[in-house]
């Protein structure tokens, strides 16, 4: 939007009053947290014979306080985007589980009462400090493309791009081996006793909490039948309010707390997946699911005003997170206001480098001669950081000259011991690829659409490749002590919100709480690792409370500016201090989850 179109918006609505979407997860969402302002009313409840109807005002909603209290504690704590799940983590600590287990207990949790953006078949990731050993550990525990999935195979079929939706899209679901990996590197409990909680809310059902029910809308049951008998079983999505049960999820679990992830990628779960991918056009075989493996890796770091900043290399988009912070580094953002024009302008042109980088060289390491060491390096961002004009928004940008070729949680966990866990899991868009096998209660994710099907491309579709990933959790150490177990999902925005927090800790002084309720913005249409490409500069989505003369003068300086308001990105954090231990947990008022602790 230009200049005058701009002011022509807010000086007719007020841009901060226009209602919009955020990032491509969001985008089959805006709608379904109700149109405009208003009151929508919650009918009878799935399994709910009473007449009761509860009003909610989703204008409200969108805009709710964000003044909520840093939660303190000394024995444990566990942030969630639903109580529920903040609740059975925080049982596990209490139960004699550590840090590890209660992450896995709050992420099947999640799987139950957040079903479109997360569960067993999607994907997983995590970084996780263990203050016995006093070091980090990195898993990715993201699938691969199937062995008969090729360019060749797609290439027969017409293809330019992989389907956003239905069995293309699939990718092997990592997340239940990332779960028996950090149970068996570092867990105290077994699957049987950290599912007993999910199980039990499968099978008995729970009420559906304001957010997520509007995320439910994305249920296309007319085109995804098995998704609409297993999310909208009588006929209708359940509403804000209502009892939701899934007793084929129940029944899953059930078979994992036997039989663990050899049922799943050896055993019954894996034949009914294949056998369901064999009856509508997928590529799934059982050599598929044998040869999965989820890895232990190394996270990698950059430096950022004296905090040691770890993300995980690709074939995730963590180190654009560490790009950005390099070249920002290179200005004195705490002299500036916290989302001035100055501010936001510096943040948006690193943003605008480091995704031509992502787009270019982000891949499956396994496949492709990524430049890691170059691309996170302080040298590197110092030569990026010289293209910035402090004055101007660039209208192009290009990708640095190196050697060699949404839907999502996050949560994050710490216990007694001082062992603490950021994990982020998704299966992509809400409910991934919207197909549920028969019987097994939740989707498949459609991660593999992120592959390019450009033969030139480091992210080219290759057989049991990983696709280039989004979900990326944060870490954070000072003086090789841990300080701060981070994330914000989103999609593209994640490199973005993480960016964005720790300025606001860092640069501007705000606590964990504080640090994730300050408004954002989100630039869109940089080039992606699929192959599209950035044209006119992209633009820029601001949230509520981004003040109208902040906008002008970002459209002054040249930036795109969209009209509407939008909201950014879902955060967890976790604060630590030693000599006595304690946190400082905070939990994000966009989503409906909490920070609970004791």
């Amino acid at each position: 939007m230009d200049r005058r179109s701009f002011l022509k918006v807010v000086g007719v609505a007020g841009a901060s009053s226009i209602l919009g979407c955020s990032t491509d997860l969001e985008q089959s969402r805006s709608t379904a947290l109700g149109p405009g302002r208003g009151v929508s009313l919650a009918g009878r409840g799935v399994g709910d014979a009473g007449n009761d109807r509860i009003a909610i005002d989703r204008e409200m909603l969108r805009s709710r306080n964000q003044n909520r209290s840093t939660v303190i504690c000394q024995n444990g704590i566990v942030c969630t985007s639903q109580p529920l799940a903040s609740i059975a983590g925080v049982d596990i600590l209490k139960g004699g589980g550590n840090a590890i287990d209660a992450a896995v207990c709050a992420n099947a949790m999640l799987s139950v009462v957040e079903p479109m953006s997360c569960g067993p078949g999607g994907d997983l990731f995590a970084i996780v400090w263990i203050e016995k050993e006093k070091r980090l550990y990195g898993l990715n525990a993201s699938g691969r493309a199937p062995y008969d999935w090729s360019l060749k195979e797609a290439a027969a079929l017409g293809l330019k791009d992989i389907p956003t939706y239905g069995p293309l899209s699939w990718s092997v679901p990592g997340c239940v081996s990332g779960w028996a990996a950090l149970l068996k590197k570092m867990g105290k409990l077994k699957f049987s006793r950290v599912l007993e909680a999910p199980i039990h809310y499968a099978r008995e059902g729970f009420a559906v909490t304001p957010i997520i029910a509007g995320y439910w809308r994305s249920v296309n049951a007319e085109r995804f039948p098995t998704l609409g008998r297993t999310f909208a079983p009588e006929g209708r999505v359940p509403r804000f309010g209502d009892v939701f049960k899934n007793p084929d999820m129940a029944r899953f679990f059930e078979i994992i707390a036997r039989g663990g992830e050899k049922a799943f990628y050896r055993g019954e779960i894996a034949e009914r997946i294949v056998k369901f991918s064999k009856a509508n056009g997928g590529r799934f075989e059982m050599r598929d699911f044998r040869e999965h493996t989820a890895d232990w890796i190394d996270p990698v770091s950059a430096n950022y005003r004296g905090y040691d900043v770890w993300e995980l290399p690709p074939n995730g988009q963590g180190i654009a997170a560490l790009q950005i912070l390099n070249m920002l580094e290179n200005f004195d953002i705490g002299s500036l206001g916290p989302n001035s024009a100055e501010h936001l302008h510096l943040f948006i042109e690193a943003k605008k480098l480091a995704f031509e980088d992502r787009a270019i060289y982000y891949a499956d390491m396994d496949f492709a001669d990524v430049p890691l060491k170059r691309l996170i390096s302080k040298e590197y961002a110092k030569e990026r950081a010289k293209l910035i004009d402090p004055e101007r928004a660039a209208q192009q940008v290009a990708p640095g000259r190196l050697s060699g070729p949404s839907d999502t949680i996050y949560l994050t966990a710490a216990d007694g011991q001082g062992n603490m866990v950021s994990l982020i899991q998704s299966t992509y868009y809400g409910f991934g690829s919207q197909m549920v096998p028969d019987g097994l209660g939740f989707a498949l994710q459609n991660r593999g659409r992120m592959f390019s099907l450009n033969p030139d491309d480091l992210n080219k579709l290759e057989p049991h490749k990983r696709p280039f990933h989004t979900i990326i959790p944060g870490f954070m150490t000072r003086g090789g002590r841990p300080v701060f177990s981070f994330g914000v999902m989103g999609g593209d925005f994640q490199p973005q919100g993480h960016s964005q927090v720790l300025m606001n800790i860092i640069d501007f002084g705000f606590s964990p709480q504080q640090a994730g309720e300050q408004p954002r913005v989100a630039h869109f249409e940089s080039s992606t690792p699929m192959g599209s490409k950035m044209a006119g500069g992209g633009s820029v989505g601001f949230e509520r409370h981004i003040p109208d003369d902040v906008k002008r003068k970002l459209a002054d300086m040249g930036h795109k500016v969209r009209s509407g308001a939008g909201a950014f990105g879902g955060y967890q954090g976790i604060w630590a201090k030693s000599n006595p231990l304690r946190y400082f947990g905070g939990s994000d008022p966009r989503k409906d989850g909490c920070a609970i602790g004791y």
